[in-house]
C-alpha cells in the first residue's frame, strides 16, 4: 500500500461524484477574447472588470518600473524590500479610498491573514457573515478570538450575536463588500450603525468593490458614503485593478501596528516594482475618470436584461457578477462544456466553492466587452441553455 494512497482515494471520490476540477490554460493576454487550450473564445470568467488586465498604460508603467528598479526587491518590505513605489502606491490608495493610510502585501487573501490574527486575541470576539470569502475563514481560524458567525446580511442576527457576547474585550465585525458568488452587497450602513452602537471595529473585504461599486470604483464605503466610519478595508490589486497583490485601507493606528507585528508583511517578500507600477497606473486612470467604471455598469444591465428575458435564473446578484443559477453538477459541467464547444469560456462551480443543490456558471462582466460580444454571448446561452434543458 503507498503512503499517498489516500490521496489517491479521495481524487478518485472526487472524479466519481463530478468535482473534481479540470484547470484549463489561458495561451493569451486575459481581454474580452482569449486563447484557452487552443481555442479563441470569449472570456466570462476572469475578475478584468476594467480591461487593466491587458491595458497599454499599465504595460508601459510595469516595463518602466523594470528598468528603473529590477524584477524584484529580494527582501521583506520590514527589512530591505519597501521601495520608493511601495510607497507611493500606498500613498494613492489612501488618496483614492479617503482612508488615512493604507499598506500593501503580496495578496487579497494574506491582507486578511494579516489583519485578522493581529489585531485580534483570545479575549476579543469575531462576528463573521457565514458567507464570507474563504479567506476571511482562514484569517479568523489563525486568530485567538472566539468567531461567532451571523445569518447572510442578516443585521437583526448579528446585533442579537453581538449582544450575546457582553464580555468580550473588542468586538470585530467583518463581512465581505460584494460577495464573490452571489453578487449581492453587505448591508454596510446598517453594519456600521450596529458597530457604534456597540464600540466594535467594522471590517470589510472590498475585493469586488473596489473598482466597481462608488465613484469611480472608490469602494462599498465611499458606495454608501462611510469615508471614516468603515475602520477596516480589504483589497485586492489583481481583481479590477488586473494586477496583483493586496492592501490594508483604514486607521492610521491600525495600518502602523499592521508594520510592526503582521505576519505576512514581516515575512513575505515585498511584490515586484513591475507589479507596483502596473497598480499605481490603474489608480491614476480611476483617480482621473470613473469612464471605465460606467462602461461596466451598461455592460451589466445589457446582458442582464438580455439573459432574464431568456429565462435564466440569475440569483440575487446587483453587481457585475452575474450567477446563472443551475442547482446540479452534471447540467452546470455540460452547460459550461458545451457553452466552450460555441466558443464562449464560462466555468462551472459547484461544491464546495458553493453549497450542493447551488451549482452555477459565474459570468463576469467587463468593460471590455462591446455589445456584440455580449449578443455572440446570450445567443450561445440561448442555444446551448435548450440543449441542456436549463431554459
Amino acid at each position: 500500500m503507498s503512503k499517498l494512497d489516500f490521496l489517491n482515494n479521495e481524487i478518485q471520490a472526487l472524479k466519481e461524484q463530478g468535482l473534481f476540477i479540470n484547470i484549463r490554460t489561458i495561451e493569451s493576454a486575459v481581454g474580452a477574447w482569449i486563447q484557452v487550450d487552443g481555442k479563441r473564445v470569449l472570456n466570462l470568467c476572469t475578475n478584468n472588470y476594467l480591461g487593466f488586465a491587458n491595458h497599454p498604460k499599465l504595460k508601459e508603467a510595469a516595463k518602466k518600473a523594470i528598468d528603473e528598479y529590477g524584477v524584484g526587491p529580494a527582501a521583506v518590505r520590514s527589512i530591505a524590500g519597501t521601495q520608493t513605489l511601495h510607497r507611493q502606491l500606498e500613498r494613492k490608495l489612501a488618496a483614492f479610498k479617503g482612508v488615512e493610510d493604507t499598506i500593501s502585501v503580496q495578496s487579497g487573501l494574506l491582507a486578511n491573514q494579516a489583519v485578522i490574527p493581529t489585531i485580534t486575541t483570545a479575549d476579543d470576539v469575531i462576528f463573521s457573515d457565514e458567507l464570507n470569502h474563504a479567506s476571511i475563514i482562514d484569517g479568523t481560524r489563525l486568530s485567538k478570538a472566539k468567531v461567532v458567525r451571523y445569518k447572510h446580511n442578516d443585521v437583526a442576527d448579528l446585533e442579537a450575536k453581538i449582544k450575546s457576547e457582553p464580555a468580550a474585550r473588542n468586538r470585530l465585525i467583518i463581512t465581505d463588500g460584494v460577495f464573490s458568488m452571489d453578487g449581492d452587497v453587505a448591508p454596510m450602513k446598517e453594519i456600521v450603525e450596529v458597530a457604534e452602537k456597540y464600540n466594535a471595529l467594522t471590517m470589510a473585504d472590498d475585493a469586488h468593490g473596489e473598482g466597481v461599486l462608488g465613484r469611480a470604483g472608490r469602494g462599498i464605503a465611499d458606495h454608501f458614503g462611510l469615508h471614516g466610519r468603515v475602520d477596516i478595508e480589504i483589497g485586492t490589486l489583481s481583481k479590477a485593478f488586473g494586477v496583483v497583490g493586496g492592501y490594508i485601507a483604514g486607521k492610521k493606528a491600525i495600518v502602523d501596528f499592521l508594520r510592526q507585528r503582521a505576519r505576512p508583511f514581516l515575512f513575505s517578500s515585498a511584490v515586484t516594482p513591475a507589479d507596483i507600477a502596473a497598480c499605481i497606473a490603474a489608480v491614476d486612470i480611476l483617480a482621473e475618470s470613473g469612464e471605465l467604471v460606467e462602461k461596466l455598469w451598461a455592460n451589466t444591465k445589457y446582458f442582464k436584461d438580455k439573459m432574464k428575458a431568456l429565462g435564466f435564473d440569475l440569483g440575487q446578484s446587483v453587481t457585475p457578477i452575474t450567477p446563472v443559477m443551475i442547482g446540479d453538477t452534471e447540467k452546470a459541467r455540460a452547460l459550461s462544456q458545451k457553452l466552450f464547444e460555441n466558443n464562449v469560456f464560462a466555468m462551472a462551480i459547484g461544491f464546495p466553492t458553493v453549497p450542493k443543490g447551488k451549482e452555477r456558471l459565474r459570468i463576469m462582466i467587463s468593460a471590455t466587452h462591446s455589445t456584440e460580444d455580449l449578443d455572440f454571448a446570450v445567443k450561445a446561452f440561448e442555444k446551448v441553455g435548450k440543449e441542456v434543458e436549463v431554459i
